[in-house]
């Protein structure tokens, strides 16, 4: 990427953390000019605590909308980039986003049991987001989503739904082919499968690897973060200009499974984005609307759980505790990992639950290009241990590894392929799933693929961890089970006590397998 012509120097900027670089970026840019497109969508901006504008997230009334944002006849406008997810109950609760090239009329969004019954219109939510030329090549954007938030919903029930405006309504015969369907959770658990997998961008891997998890037909999708690769850079730096309209392309491309298959996200390093907000969350923020049941949803969007049939997920926002990438370290002020404690622990006191997932982005555990964040050891893997999750899942680095059940760093069991292991006995398996479309990784020199029954019985590997320095402390291990550097993404077979979790390459060949179950000898 160009460096920008807006950059702080690069002395300065690797001491910035994220909220500093928000201010140096609001201050660079003129006030008049950054509320310019926000103001006119919104009909005014949203102030932050501080008193600086924040056009980022900005709800309105629907309604016309004038000035920098171009309206135009709402029959020619289609939205696209539909995308779902689930509020805090699976049950009861459904979030239906999406997107529009420009301003409209009344955005609503109608749903009902069959295609032919859908109800009234329900008013959208419009969040605009407006993006300055950061760099001289390239523009100024601004972006329109939209979000309605479906609550009191039937458990187990199979809906359609429709997205549309004034000019634009998704019933009329000649926009039967926008229709959509979702899925929500069972009132009582069930067997189900979900999928997983991070560090996606554009492109026809990506998609290739959407087509193929279409196919297991899954409950929902976790995305273990860097989403887009908008930023392209993903340092955390002011100097990580980042593209907009990346985000465009993104959405347009996720939509073949988003639209139906709850899309799940957390945030990943080139998922920070300085100008949006203080934490350069904003433009996740507009984009998604996720579960609000996280310390800080605000501040941290990405952090939040909820509970499908016998399987708990929580998902955590990495950056936080990086040593690797600094730039928002600190930034919940400890509150994610006192969340995380107390969220576990009530977790494993219900009855209902007999698995607990935890996701995100930066890797405990790995061999590859990153390799491993002491910062995520230090801070999260005790509380994993203390209240024995069940499976952690990381993205990060763009393969597939995954490690045997390990107990406090050390293996608790070997795990080879098609085996069996009890979290609560043995200790966790941590997997590395990150190769679900970008530039794919390798594990270094003389370091070997090991998977599909080529696993060698704890071969050693020397790699190395970040320390809170940032200085990588070289470490020999030999809890790196499997290997594999293809395109790829977990499948999690869910039944009563038992989670069978498959890593399958973009062509559907499973590449691993093990098991996850409770109480097993």
């Amino acid at each position: 990427m160009d460096t920008p012509d807006v950059g702080i120097p690069e002395t300065l900027a690797r001491r910035m953390s994220m909220p500093e670089q928000h201010a140096y970026l609001r201050a660079r840019f003129s006030r008049r000019r950054a509320l310019a497109g926000a103001a006119a969508v919104a009909g005014g901006a949203a102030l932050l605590g501080d008193g600086a504008a924040a056009p980022v997230f900005a709800a309105h009334p629907a309604g016309p909308v004038r000035g920098s944002v171009v309206q135009v006849d709402g029959a020619l406008v289609a939205p696209f980039g539909r995308h779902l997810a689930f509020g805090a109950d699976p049950r009861t609760q459904l979030r239906v986003s999406w997107q529009v090239p420009f301003a409209v009329r009344r955005p609503f969004l109608r749903v009902g049991p069959k295609p032919w019954e859908l109800g009234p219109r329900i008013e959208a939510e419009v969040r605009a987001l407006h993006t300055p030329a950061l760099s001289g090549k390239l523009p100024e954007v601004e972006q329109l989503y939209l979000h309605v938030a479906l609550d009191g919903l039937t458990p187990g029930a199979t809906y359609s739904y429709g997205v549309g405006h004034d000019g634009f309504d998704p019933a009329a015969p000649e926009r039967l082919g926008t229709l959509g369907t979702f899925r929500t959770a069972p009132a009582a658990p069930g067997p189900f499968v979900f999928t997983a997998f991070g560090d996606q961008g554009v492109g026809y891997d990506a998609l290739g690897n959407d087509q193929v998890i279409l196919g297991q037909n899954p409950a929902f999708h976790l995305h273990a973060g860097d989403l887009c690769y908008a930023d392209s850079t993903g340092h955390g730096r002011e100097s990580d200009t980042y593209d907009a309209r990346v985000w465009d392309q993104f959405l347009a491309q996720t939509e073949t499974v988003a639209k139906s298959v709850p899309w799940m996200v957390t945030t990943g390093n080139h998922d920070m984005e300085a100008w949006y907000s203080p934490n350069g969350y904003g433009g996740q923020s507009a984009r998604w609307s996720l579960p609000d049941n996280g310390p800080d949803p605000r501040g941290a969007p990405g952090v939040y759980s909820f509970v499908y049939g016998n399987v708990a997920v929580v998902a955590l926002d990495a950056n936080d505790v990086s040593y690797e990438i600094p730039a928002n370290r600190g930034c919940t002020d400890g509150k994610q990992t006192a969340w995380l404690d107390r969220r576990l622990g009530e977790l494993r006191a219900r009855a209902d639950v007999e698995f607990v997932v935890v996701f995100f982005h930066h890797c405990a555990y790995s061999t590859s290009t990153h390799a491993s964040d002491g910062g995520v050891r230090d801070s999260w893997v005790p509380l994993f241990d203390q209240h024995r999750v069940d499976l952690v899942i990381n993205g990060h680095n763009h393969v597939y590894e995954r490690t045997d059940a390990l107990r406090g760093g050390e293996v608790g069991r070997p795990v080879p392929v098609g085996a069996s292991t009890d979290p609560a006995r043995d200790g966790i398996v941590y997997v590395t799933a990150g190769g679900a479309g970008k530039d794919l990784y390798g594990f270094g020199p003389g370091v070997p693929d090991s998977h599909e029954g080529r696993v060698r019985d704890r071969e050693a590997v020397t790699t190395f961890r970040w320390t809170r320095s940032r200085e990588a402390h070289p470490e020999t291990v030999t809890w790196s089970r499997v290997r594999y550097t293809g395109h790829s993404f977990l499948a999690v077979e869910v039944t009563k006590g038992r989670m069978t979790v498959s890593a399958l390459a973009s062509d559907g060949r499973r590449v691993d397998r093990f098991d996850v179950r409770r109480g097993s000898s």
